[in-house]
């Protein structure tokens, strides 16, 4: 069986709100897989009753491999230390300490500190130690990056792909579409508790439109403009430009980015 993770009819909801509406999904063994959505659409629901934390009411899961889940920063006791924290995760999984894992992680710099002192950066780094012990089929990252500087960004960044190309199936949640857009094989954008779109970052933008963004900076300021026509859209723009008498100091465009697209697909599921 190629899926590492099969969802059917999940359904979840808290009193009278129905935060899952008969959720289907499915999740290739190998792949990174981003589950998008807006706050409220039911994203942390679907992740922690996939990863057993979560009861549910309704539906089946099915889960072909071993799970690596990051933690929360609230997780961890205030005053164990990181290594302590490692031992004991190492002994429930009954696995041997990678060191080598550890100190790609920078474990070594932080392992006299109590998680209480330790920044949100380290915070995520020593996470993420804790879900690869045990060396997991399937790894849960929840915002993996956040808090971290760029240095510390592309190094986790080359790890999450040295996993993948490992053959383990990455499930990510994350607000940074540009990380997503790297990292990711196919996204999931998840609208009042059901799949709105599931595929590739193309075929999302195939879905909604190939939009351009056109950005012009002038000695009055910057200005942006979107459109489904570029050529046309341009030459007005620059001809109006030139007629005002306005001097161009610069251009850029692009197609835009997963999140003017989410953005975009949220809008019209909404009207």
């Amino acid at each position: 069986m190629n899926r590492a993770i099969q969802v059917r009819g999940l359904k979840k909801s808290y009193d009278s709100n129905i935060v899952l509406g008969g959720l289907d999904l499915d999740i290739e063994k190998g792949e990174a897989f981003a589950l998008l959505g807006a706050n409220g659409a039911g994203k942390s629901t679907a992740l922690e009753c996939i990863e057993g934390l979560r009861k549910y009411d309704s539906g089946t899961i099915t889960v072909n491999g071993k799970m690596g889940i990051q933690l929360q920063s609230s997780s961890l006791p205030a005053h164990i230390k990181p290594m302590e924290a490692v031992r004991l995760f190492s002994k429930w999984n009954r696995a041997k300490i990678d060191c080598t894992m550890l100190n790609a992680l920078g474990m070594k710099e932080i392992e006299k500190k109590q998680y209480i002192q330790l920044s949100t950066g380290q915070k995520r780094r020593l996470h993420l130690a804790l879900a690869l012990i045990g060396d997991p089929d399937i790894i849960f990252l929840d915002e993996p990056t956040a808090g971290l500087d760029t240095l510390g960004r592309v190094s986790l960044h080359e790890l999450i792909r040295k996993l993948k190309s490992q053959g383990k199936t990455i499930v990510l949640a994350s607000h940074d579409m540009a990380e997503v857009e790297s990292l990711c094989d196919r996204i999931a954008i998840l609208n009042d508790g059901n799949i709105g779109f599931c595929g590739t970052a193309a075929e999302l933008t195939d879905k909604i439109g190939k939009k351009y963004f056109i950005h012009i900076k002038t000695q009055q300021g910057n200005s942006s403009f979107e459109t489904d026509n570029i050529e046309d859209t341009l030459i007005s723009l620059l001809h109006d430009l030139k007629q005002k008498g306005i001097h161009i100091l610069d251009i850029k465009v692009d197609r835009g980015t997963l999140e003017q697209h989410f953005i975009e697909m949220a809008r019209r599921e909404t009207e």
